[in-house]
């Protein structure tokens, strides 16, 4: 069968799912690292502006892994069982609710804009206009992330990653060329600014789906989502199902972002550089966590074929393999972070505090990346068992406990405080899901 993880060295079957996964996830990651280079020629509150509507577009993709988890995880238990049937069922419903979510969600992004920016308080005038631009683009066009994250999981499901490495490929080069031809406006090109970044990933997601589905039609190779209809009407069965699994991580990653936005909040206290730190952090923090959630993804569908065939040996195997390959990594990030954290800096800012206050960030956030790159290929673990109402529980727990712990660190140390609550919540969520994973298969044997 195409596709099927359940046979073959554990180590070479996993690395060749993970590894196009992972290029592709670095490949978001220079999506992003692309977008902040160009930005932050404009300056730093052009910068704060696409980090607040960024903030949005993260609170979409928690919506969205309701269908892509739900899918993922049915397609690929479905086809370790080897009922091939059912997975085309839960694929293409997966499908249907990924494009009417994600129309829902660009419709009420449209009608709010102004009270969702309001949410941030930010008191820079041209922060304010640049953040209202990009929401209006970026979310009002959201469907194409929508459908990209859930055709992404559910070609994972089958054991194929490599198509949708070629297609965000296609799409990074797309969005290389746009950027600076958009932003910064070149030959006939107008300069748009942030309204430019908007357009040129908008225009990047939208490619990177398209070449997914002609990838659908033309490939000769059996696939779950041939004949996938929009229209048909979703059976009961499949969509509890896909709800059952993907409720719990739709609701743990929107609370993450809601969580996140509060603490943006906080942060906007301390000015546009501030925010501009935040949100650029994160994305050079992408390097670690999108590998990280690359590998958990790939991990994803190996334990879910593997649990669906009943073979709990290669589960356990398989992660620990995991385990080892994405901690390595993490702890090299940390160093990198730690120790040369100013030339990093000067990549996107340009201005004496901004870059003072981005190599405080990366230093502090440095000590926790191996425990959060640890923490996310144990979250792809945990759903692959079907587990995710679990993984809601623990990440929504100690991810809240920020907020309180920024309050009291803030008043102790300032803005280095809330970085420290953030740094050490997840060196205690790597931790307990490490702990929590080898419990529970322990206790299935």
């Amino acid at each position: 069968m195409e596709g099927n993880l359940t046979k073959g060295p554990i180590l070479k079957t996993l690395t060749k799912l993970a590894v196009p996964i992972m290029a592709s996830s670095f490949l978001g990651t220079l999506y992003n690292i692309t977008d902040m280079a160009w930005i932050g020629l404009l300056g730093s509150r052009a910068v704060a502006g696409v980090g607040v509507g960024g903030m949005f577009t993260w609170l979409s993709q928690g919506l969205a892994a309701m269908a892509r988890m739900g899918g993922q995880v049915h397609v690929a238990q479905c086809i370790g069982r080897g009922d091939r049937e059912r997975a085309h069922g839960f694929a293409q419903a997966a499908v249907q609710l990924a494009a009417f979510m994600g129309m829902a969600y660009a419709i009420l992004s449209l009608l709010f804009t102004r009270q969702m920016v309001g949410f941030f308080q930010l008191a820079d005038a041209q922060a304010h206009a640049a953040a209202m631009s990009y929401t209006r683009i970026a979310c009002g066009l959201i469907v194409f992330s929508f459908m990209t994250l859930t055709l992404t999981g559910l070609y994972t499901a089958q054991g194929d990653s490599k198509t949708p490495f070629i297609a965000n490929l296609v799409g990074l080069a797309t969005n290389m060329v746009l950027d600076p031809v958009l932003i910064l406006g070149v030959g006939m090109f107008p300069k748009l600014g942030v309204v430019g970044a908007a357009i040129a990933t908008v225009t990047a997601q939208a490619i990177v789906m398209s070449i997914m589905i002609v990838g659908i039609v033309i490939q000769k190779k059996e696939n779950v989502l041939k004949g996938t209809r929009l229209l048909a009407k979703i059976p009961r069965e499949y969509l509890q199902g896909i709800c059952k699994i993907g409720i719990p991580t739709a609701i743990q990653g929107m609370a993450y972002c809601a969580i996140s936005m509060v603490l943006t909040r906080m942060i906007s206290g301390y000015g546009a550089e501030a925010v501009a730190t935040q949100r650029v952090g994160g994305q050079i923090e992408s390097i670690s966590w999108n590998t990280a959630d690359g590998f958990g993804a790939a991990l994803n569908a190996f334990i879910a074929q593997n649990y669906g065939a009943g073979k709990n040996d290669r589960v356990k195997k398989g992660y620990k393999a995991s385990l080892w390959t994405v901690g390595i990594w993490g702890l090299l990030i940390s160093a990198v972070f730690i120790c040369i954290p100013e030339p990093i800096a000067r990549i996107f800012f340009h201005e004496p505090k901004a870059i003072a206050t981005s190599v405080e960030y990366l230093i502090i956030i440095g000590f926790s990346e191996a425990f959060m790159c640890v923490e996310l290929t144990t979250v792809g673990a945990l759903s692959g068992l079907g587990r995710t109402r679990l993984c809601s529980i623990i990440s929504i727990a100690f991810t809240s406990a920020r907020i309180p712990l920024s309050i009291i660190l803030g008043g102790i140390m300032g803005l280095d405080g809330i970085w420290w609550a953030i740094s050490s919540t997840s060196i205690v969520k790597g931790i307990i899901f490490t702990c929590t994973f080898l419990w529970l298969t322990r206790k299935r044997r």
